[in-house]
């Protein structure tokens, strides 16, 4: 992908590091009928990793009762500002994206 479907903000405060993800993707659960009447094959995230100094320091198990266009926030411990996470997805036709953010 040339332009990374991940938007991340990390933000440090009070020794908490606060991770706010937008990722675009569709979700779609493989339930739902296009306008002629056929199923919409399913296609959703199932995992999403946020790493720190290589560390894994969050991981989502994700199906198809996601929305469109995900957002995530979490927070841990143990970053320090000018520090690089890497958050990634997979999804269940083995398509993935990640990208870097400095923790500001």
């Amino acid at each position: 992908m040339s332009e990374s479907s991940i938007r991340v903000q990390a933000r440090l405060k009070d020794g908490i590091t606060q991770v706010k993800a937008l990722i675009n993707h569709p979700m779609e659960t493989g339930a739902r009928k296009n306008a002629q009447g056929e199923l919409v094959p399913a296609h959703f995230i199932e995992e999403v990793q946020c790493k720190h100094k290589d560390q894994l320091v969050m991981n989502a198990i994700w199906s198809g009762g996601i929305s469109q266009n995900p957002y995530l926030s979490f927070n841990f411990k143990g970053g320090e500002v000018g520090d690089t996470l890497t958050v990634s997805w997979t999804d269940n036709l083995g398509k993935s994206d990640s990208v870097e953010a400095q923790i500001r």
